[in-house]
């Protein structure tokens, strides 16, 4: 599990969640309250270099469905200069594991 925590901004709602899984696609947040599927949201997250980017809800899990509550969210547009961001990200995560196992 990712060290990392987003703000997600949906529809009438925001939370702050743990990354669960982060890629370059998307991500998973951890939250009992996850949004639709479908529904689009700006999400927040990073610490040296923030990365703000768009993303659809393209999967939700409850408590009680088989693995930890969230939302699978995919990212829509991102430019050149996100992704680069996202990619640091996921080495830095990367790179804590290694150390810390």
């Amino acid at each position: 599990m990712s060290r990392l925590r987003c703000w997600c901004e949906g529809d009438n709602i925001t939370v702050y969640a743990r990354i669960g899984n982060l890629s370059e696609g998307g991500l998973f947040l951890r939250t009992s309250t996850p949004l639709e599927r479908g529904a689009r949201a700006v999400l927040r997250f990073g610490v040296e270099q923030p990365v703000e980017a768009v993303a659809r809800v393209v999967w939700s899990r409850v408590e009680g469905q088989g693995g930890p509550p969230g939302m699978g969210l995919e990212f829509e547009t991102v430019d050149d200069q996100v992704q680069d961001a996202i990619r640091r990200l996921i080495d830095m995560e990367k790179q804590h594991k290694l150390i810390s196992n």
